[in-house]
């Protein structure tokens, strides 16, 4: 990091979420919600058995008929875990740069093309072609109409309303969201499906055709991977490229680093601002939040256990010294991976993880290579306070000619 933000003080960060780490590692909400601020204790928890999913929606989910398979990030125990069994295939490594490398690279090259040949473009708008580009390839969504990022911005909108049928307000909100699904529905989902249908591909839609979901169920799996696997990497391709733009040495070190050094970069900046910075989980039996000096906590069955990803990542005795600093070389324990618990832990670990460092990296490289690039405008930072999670708006960037 740069020696501005060394004397500036003692934090890189560029989202502010307005408080202090606590200093107590597990504490308790006044709705009796468990808080978990320590990382061990935040990653045993979510390797271990003893709790399932909760938050991200998952009140709407549960109100659906029995007889609708619910998406893969609702679910939990063996189901689940067969699931992911027999779709990691379609996000490992080798696949990732046998199958969509040359995706990426081709899409980042156009998207840069498009600030050379104007000058100057949203950050956001760019970054979002490519998410939707390489997931939309993963799902299997290649065979609808043109603007999906435009539906799939109606449908993931700055800000939510709630939906409800006991106010004007609330029936704009129903009203608005169903004619989304069906949109997306329309032009996205079921164009993909009639063609898989006709012709099996090796992607998640024909996997879901071949377990014999329907289409409402089809539906609801792709919504899940675009929120999941295009919104938040659009948002990490911001956040990042703020950084690199307002610190001229990390710049420098990206720019000169190969790829698994520019992927070190990358990774150290989600630790520090993870895109989705709480992780919600109820108890299915008693359990005890152990921290290093001894049981910090019992939590019974049916309470609910919120995790702070912004607070675990940052947690000294995981991560080392300076842990509100950027230091690509930093040493420690802390899987599973450089990026801290920014991707989740254990059966819930998203599997895309490396897709959305790789396409970050593969557009940033191409973008901060061009000579000239400078960010034009600031961003605004937004938020979604039931994930805790960033949105990163108003990043230009231009070109000097």
């Amino acid at each position: 990091m740069g020696d501005g933000e060394e004397t500036a003080g003692r934090s890189a960060r560029k989202v502010d979420r307005g408080r202090e780490r606590p200093g107590c590692p597990v504490s308790r909400a006044a709705d009796g919600t468990w808080q978990v601020h320590d990382y061990e204790v935040a990653r045993t928890l979510l390797r271990g058995p003893g709790t399932v999913q909760a938050g991200l929606g998952i009140e709407t989910v549960e109100k659906l008929p029995p007889r609708v398979r619910r998406p893969v990030l609702y679910r939990d125990g063996p189901e689940h875990r067969e699931h992911r069994r027999q779709t990691a295939r379609f996000f490992t490594p080798r696949r990732v740069d046998e199958h969509y490398r040359d995706l990426m690279v081709r899409i980042a090259e156009e998207q840069v093309a498009k600030v050379r040949a104007a000058g100057e473009a949203p950050l956001g708008d760019l970054a979002f072609e490519l998410a939707i580009g390489v997931v939309g390839e993963v799902i299997g969504l290649r065979y609808g109409r043109p603007g999906m990022r435009r539906r799939l911005e109606r449908f993931f909108p700055a800000e939510f309303g709630q939906p409800g049928l006991t106010s004007p307000h609330g029936l704009y909100w129903l009203v608005r969201q169903n004619v989304n699904w069906l949109r997306v529905h329309l032009a996205d989902v079921r164009p993909a499906i009639r063609a898989h249908r006709r012709r099996r591909h090796d992607d998640l839609i024909s996997h879901l055709i071949d377990e014999g979901c329907s289409d409402a169920e089809i539906l609801g799996e792709c919504l899940t991977f675009a929120a999941a696997g295009m919104v938040t990497t659009r948002e990490f391709i911001c956040l990042a490229a703020w950084h690199l733009f307002t610190d001229d040495a990390l710049m420098d070190r990206y720019r000169a680093a190969d790829e698994a050094g520019r992927l070190t970069v990358l990774e150290e900046l989600l630790r520090l601002e993870p895109v989705v910075a709480r992780l919600r989980r109820r108890a299915t039996r008693a359990l005890d939040l152990r921290t290093p000096h001894g049981p910090a906590a019992t939590v019974q069955a049916g309470e609910y256990v919120e995790l702070f990803l912004d607070d675990t990542n940052t947690d000294p005795c995981a991560v080392g010294t300076d842990p509100l600093l950027v230091r690509p070389d930093r040493a420690g324990d802390f899987g599973p991976g450089r990026a801290g618990l920014s991707f989740g832990d254990g059966p819930h670990r998203c599997p895309g993880a490396h897709i959305a460092v790789l396409e970050t990296d593969v557009f940033l490289s191409r973008l901060t290579a061009v000579d000239g690039i400078r960010m034009a405008t600031p961003p605004r930072v937004a938020f979604r306070d039931a994930i805790g999670g960033y949105e990163i708006r108003g990043l230009t960037v231009a070109v000097d000619r």
